[in-house]
């Protein structure tokens, strides 16, 4: 309790923004978050059964072959969050009862999330045996980080996944039936926070809950879940289809949920079928506008759920041999393969009203993002990156977006503005931290007008007011105009007074000082970065996945400047 208030005391302390809130509120100038109760959305009234109630399997049909409970002869290798974890035989109770430095890790662990990321390659006997330690220190569902809905939902779906390919751990008749106490367990908390404050998590709720509904022949779970899924798709996704919470891989995160319900729906003969159908096609039409030629930039979060690579049979002409795609059966991956295939690419323009700007300016491809905003999505996984951009030249990334590699504290950095390629005045990022309760008209008022992102025919510009919180500072513009092989990117800050502006370019290439500016080293190439200002280099990390990174450099172009300032940097390719 003294921890928790120490923690919103120096939230309330560190933040004016926070503070001019509370006044307000007290003041009773901006309405409060709307009443609703938690756990319960609208939409549900009359569908929710008592979270006591006990959920029974009507087995009659399934057709799931049983794992023999042997005990496995090899070390087995785990993949989790942030961790790689070597098992000798008979060490996996004493894993169920270790804990970790990143609470993802921990969670990957009760999903089984390493399940569907090793495939096909684990001994069937290491499933089982895992199972029944995880299901004697936890199968009793309680209030902790095992029972969380978000990760019942994750370790249902991926226990019978593979249980459709290899068997259920054995004895099967206990398995089906822990597996069934998920259902009631995840209807009696799903994740709910009103309309302001509700994730893609209840959206993962309802597949849980559907895939849980209809391979265990519970018809009543299995219509929870589905008016979940198509309700939430309505509120997760904004109107060109790309996911609202500022995150491009969760973008493929939420595709991949959707496809996964499509298709279980498509088996099952459901009625819901064409609608998810029409869900999964809108998200896969995004993606294309996101991956470049070099590959997808990791805009936002990385999600700890899986490696980028494992979702790559979403992306056009993606592998639909390995990673998520290559379990499916081959009925499956067909559908998958007609529907991906047959998706035509959403408007450019529409995707940009979003938030999300994809252009290709001869051999340079590009990806922008500004929340419509400004203000980074919350609830969301969106960063503080308006104005910061990933460019490819060819199929070689040269300015990437270096990701997040964790969650919490520890990760909090690669969050803020110097972590992307993009313009900061006076050390503070260009947004307030955004809070779920916040009124619209409240944000407005502090930042003034939304950011305009937009395509102009030899590049792209971006205006936002972000820092008129501070006082002398007026509105920021960035414009990138392309040229053959070279760029340049002009920033304008107008305003009055002496302020310090620095700018910052990611990248993963080699770099070097030279006169008059730093050397990119490509593949049979060069990329020079010239500015009047003087440039520095420091230490980075690209982050790949969760919690796996490699060496990155970021290029940091400061100045102690009179406002208004202009000034323009240029980037030449030989």
């Amino acid at each position: 309790m003294i921890q928790a208030f120490k923690r919103k005391a120096s939230q309330v302390a560190g933040d004016p923004v926070l503070r001019r809130w509370l006044m307000a509120r007290a003041l009773g100038r901006w309405p409060g978050p709307p009443p609703f109760t938690a756990g319960c959305p609208p939409y549900l009234d009359g569908m929710m059964p008592p979270p006591a109630t006990p959920a029974t399997a009507s087995v009659a049909g399934l057709a799931y072959a049983e794992i023999p409970a042997t005990e496995p002869r090899a070390p087995v290798t785990l993949p989790l969050p942030a961790e790689t974890v070597t098992l000798a035989p008979g060490q996996e109770d004493a894993l169920m009862d270790r804990q970790f430095a990143d609470t993802e890790t921990l969670l990957g662990l009760h999903r089984f999330a390493w399940l569907p990321v090793v495939g096909d390659g684990v001994d069937p006997a290491w499933v089982g045996a895992l199972w029944r330690a995880w299901a004697r220190r936890h199968g009793t569902p309680e209030k902790g980080w095992a029972w969380h809905p978000y990760t019942a939902a994750e370790r249902a779906i991926n226990l019978l996944a593979f249980a459709g390919r290899h068997g259920l751990p054995s004895p099967s008749a206990d398995t089906l039936a822990l597996l069934a106490e998920h259902a009631p367990a995840m209807a009696g908390r799903l994740e709910y926070f009103g309309e302001h404050n509700t994730s893609n998590h209840l959206a993962n709720n309802g597949r849980g809950l559907f895939i849980l509904g209809l391979e265990l022949g519970m018809d009543a779970i299995a219509d929870l879940g589905a008016r979940v899924l198509i309700e939430e798709a309505r509120r997760i996704f904004l109107p060109s289809g790309v996911l609202g919470e500022g995150s491009s891989h969760y973008h493929l995160l939420l595709a991949r949920g959707y496809a996964d319900a499509w298709l279980a729906a498509r088996a099952h003969g459901r009625a819901e079928t064409a609608e998810l159908e029409a869900i999964t096609r809108r998200a896969l039409a995004v993606i294309p506008r996101l991956v470049l030629p070099g590959g997808l930039p990791l805009i936002g979060d990385v999600s700890p759920d899986c490696p980028p690579g494992h979702l790559a049979g979403l992306l056009p002409g993606g592998d639909l041999i390995s990673g998520w795609a290559g379990l499916l059966d081959e009925d499956d991956r067909m559908a998958l393969a007609a529907l991906r295939d047959s998706c035509a690419p959403v408007s450019a323009e529409t995707l940009r009203t979003d938030g999300w700007l994809r252009g290709d300016f001869g051999p340079w491809s590009g990806l922008w993002h500004a929340a419509p905003e400004g203000w980074s999505p919350m609830p969301g996984h969106g960063h503080q990156d308006i104005g910061g951009f990933e460019l490819h030249f060819a199929d070689e990334a040269v300015f990437r977006d270096m990701g997040r590699g964790s969650y919490g504290p520890a990760g909090e950095a690669g969050r803020a503005a110097p972590a992307h390629n993009t313009l900061i005045v006076d050390g503070v990022d260009p947004y307030p931290p955004n809070r779920p309760y916040y009124a619209d008209g409240f944000r407005a008022a502090v930042t003034g007008r939304p950011p305009v992102l937009a395509a102009e025919a030899d590049g792209v510009r971006l205006v936002h007011h972000g820092y008129s919180r501070l006082g002398g500072i007026g509105a920021v513009s960035r414009h990138w105009r392309f040229a053959g092989i070279a760029f340049e990117i002009t920033d304008l800050v107008e305003g009055g007074g002496r302020h310090s502006v620095s700018r910052f370019l990611h990248t993963a290439l080699p770099v070097e000082k030279s006169a008059g500016g730093v050397i990119l080293r490509g593949k049979g190439r060069t990329y020079r970065v010239a500015s009047k200002d003087p440039m520095s280099l420091g230490p980075a990390t690209f982050w790949r996945a969760y919690g796996e990174g490699t060496p990155a450099t970021t290029i940091e172009i400061a100045s102690h400047v009179e406002l208004p300032w202009e000034s323009t940097m240029t980037v030449e390719v030989s």
